[in-house]
C-alpha cells in the first residue's frame, strides 16, 4: 500500500476586522463582547478536505490564544478518503490509480479513529470549542456529538438510532450512520462529525470503513427512501448541537469569516504568538 503525504495549503489574502480585538493591538486581548455561551456557525458550502483542514488549525489557534470564541463549521466535501492517527493504511481497499481515476484524495490527518470515506450529500459538522469553557472531558464532547444526531433523527425523522460501546458514532441497527472523530490540544477541540444525508455510499466500498469488518453504513437517504434537504438538515444540526452544548448560534458569512481568520493568524504570527 502507497505512503499518503499530508500537504496543506497555506491562506493568501488579508481579511476584515470584524474579529479583532477592540484593544487595537495585533492579537490583543480578548474581544469585550466575547460571550461564553455564543457559537459562530459558519456554512462553507463544498470545499476540499485540506482546504477547511487548514482553515480548523487556524481557528485552534486563535481560540486558544483568546482571540476567537467557540466555532462550527458545517460544510460538505469534495470526495476524499483520509486516515486518522490510529489508521492502518490497509483499510482503503482500491488502489491508488484507481482512486485518482474518480478523483478521491487520500489525506492523512491529526484526527482520531481509522479510515473514513467523505463526499458530497455528507453534513460535516468541525467543532472548534474551547472545553475549557464547556468541560474538560473528551469523553462527553464525543457524546455529545454523537447525542446531536441522534436527537435530530428521532425528533425530526422518528428514527431510533444509538450507540455501540466501543465503537464512537451513531448507529441505525448495525450500520453507521454518522462517524465521529475529534482531536483535542490544549482543551480545544477540531474535526468532528459526519452524517450521511444523500451521501453516494459507492464511496465506502472503497475502505473498510473506520476499519469495521463486521458492520455496515447508511444514510437518511437509505433510511427514508427518498433525497433529504441538505440545507434544511444543516440548520437542525446546528440548532440541536447548540442545544446539547447549551451555546447560541450567531451565523457568519463564510468569506468574512475566513478573511477575519486569516487576518488575525497573520497578526498572532507577526506577533511571535504560536
Amino acid at each position: 500500500m502507497a505512503q499518503y503525504k499530508l500537504e496543506i495549503t497555506e491562506f493568501g489574502e488579508k481579511g476584515r476586522k470584524n474579529y479583532r480585538s477592540e484593544t487595537g493591538s495585533p492579537c490583543g486581548e480578548r474581544q469585550k463582547n466575547m460571550k461564553n455561551n455564543k457559537l459562530t456557525t459558519v456554512k462553507l458550502g463544498l470545499i476540499g478536505y485540506e482546504e477547511a483542514l487548514n482553515l480548523q488549525f487556524m481557528i485552534q489557534k486563535l481560540v486558544i490564544l483568546g482571540r476567537l470564541g467557540h466555532a462550527l463549521l458545517i460544510l460538505e466535501h469534495t470526495p476524499v478518503i483520509t486516515l486518522g492517527s490510529r489508521a492502518n493504511p490497509g483499510n482503503i481497499l482500491a488502489d491508488p490509480e484507481l482512486l485518482r481515476s474518480k478523483g478521491i484524495d487520500v489525506v492523512q490527518t491529526n484526527r482520531g479513529g481509522d479510515v473514513t470515506y467523505h463526499g458530497p450529500g455528507q453534513i460535516v459538522g468541525y467543532p472548534i470549542l474551547n472545553l475549557n469553557e464547556l468541560g474538560k472531558d473528551v469523553k462527553e464532547h464525543v457524546r455529545k456529538l454523537e447525542e446531536t444526531t441522534i436527537r435530530l433523527l428521532m425528533n425530526e425523522y422518528g428514527i431510533e438510532s444509538g450507540r455501540i460501546p466501543g465503537l464512537p458514532g451513531v448507529w441505525v441497527g448495525n450500520d453507521k450512520i454518522t462517524a465521529i472523530g475529534c482531536s483535542v490540544k490544549r482543551w480545544v477541540s477540531m474535526h468532528g462529525f459526519a452524517f450521511n444525508v444523500n451521501t453516494d455510499m459507492n464511496g465506502f466500498t472503497l475502505i473498510n470503513p473506520c476499519g469495521i469488518l463486521d458492520k455496515g453504513v447508511t444514510s437518511l437517504k437509505n433510511i427514508t427512501g427518498a433525497e433529504q434537504d441538505m440545507q434544511e438538515n444543516m440548520d437542525l444540526v446546528i440548532k440541536y448541537f447548540c442545544e446539547i452544548y447549551g451555546l447560541e448560534s450567531e451565523a457568519s458569512d463564510p468569506q468574512t469569516f475566513i478573511n477575519d481568520v486569516k487576518e488575525l493568524n497573520h497578526e498572532c504570527n507577526q506577533a511571535g504568538l504560536a
